[in-house]
């Protein structure tokens, strides 16, 4: 049976990426991305849902975004694929913990929306990084077909 394990996310980097060099000299960058996503609840009121994700990138790109060649820092809005991979480590109290993260084996980063600019569902795209407290997103004419959950 095969399979299939890929991932692609839209979303703003969350911090400059760090860059680590292992003795050897192969290179990893640890990165974390924000994807976000509006819905209305059962009340009608506008809710945005932040997720993060933690990303790593090894190889030629690594190198790449480590020598400058590529140049990527927080709230760039960026595409990235790759795949999901989850490790598991043992921290300092003894607790076997578990990480997911994305390996990412492309990312470009995208032109910056303006605000102005209309997604392809007809809502302003204004994609948060980190949420706001008391934000109340503002709905537009185009609303009213919205399911109510």
């Amino acid at each position: 049976m095969a399979s299939l394990n890929k991932v692609i996310l839209i979303g703003r980097l969350g911090k400059d990426p760090e860059i680590t060099t292992f003795e050897n000299g192969n290179k990893k960058i640890s990165a974390t991305l924000a994807t976000s996503e509006r819905y209305r609840d059962r009340d009608q009121n506008w809710v945005e849902q932040t997720d993060w994700h933690n990303i790593v990138v090894w190889g030629n790109l690594a190198n790449d975004i480590a020598d400058g060649r590529r140049n990527y820092s927080k709230g760039d809005l960026m595409y990235v694929e790759g795949k999901l991979r989850t490790r598991q480590y043992t921290d300092q109290q003894g607790i076997v913990r578990y990480v997911t993260e994305v390996y990412a084996d492309k990312m470009m980063q995208m032109a910056p929306a303006r605000p102005a600019q209309q997604s392809s569902f007809g809502q302003p795209y204004a994609p948060a990084v980190e949420p706001t407290p008391g934000y109340v997103p503002q709905g537009n004419a185009n609303e009213s077909n919205d399911l109510p959950f």
